[in-house]
């Protein structure tokens, strides 16, 4: 069975949908579309016990918006 690698999310908006998704590759920044934009994530070094185990941290810090 393959386990996916997940992170756990700090900062950003309140209501995104999910604060632990997958990331693939790990260690590389996140980039999650929210509300006609997108929230950007960078690795830290810190770690957060969740329920699906203890996972690497991404910190919240920016925005950028969805050109049309």
């Amino acid at each position: 069975m393959t386990r996916s690698a997940k992170a756990f999310l700090e900062g950003g908006p309140d209501d995104l949908p999910a604060r632990v998704v997958p990331i693939t590759p790990p260690g590389v920044e996140l980039k999650i579309p929210h509300r006609g934009g997108y929230e950007h994530f960078k690795v830290t070094p810190r770690h957060q016990e969740t329920e699906e185990g203890l996972l690497t941290v991404y910190e919240w810090f920016e925005r950028t918006e969805i050109a049309e």
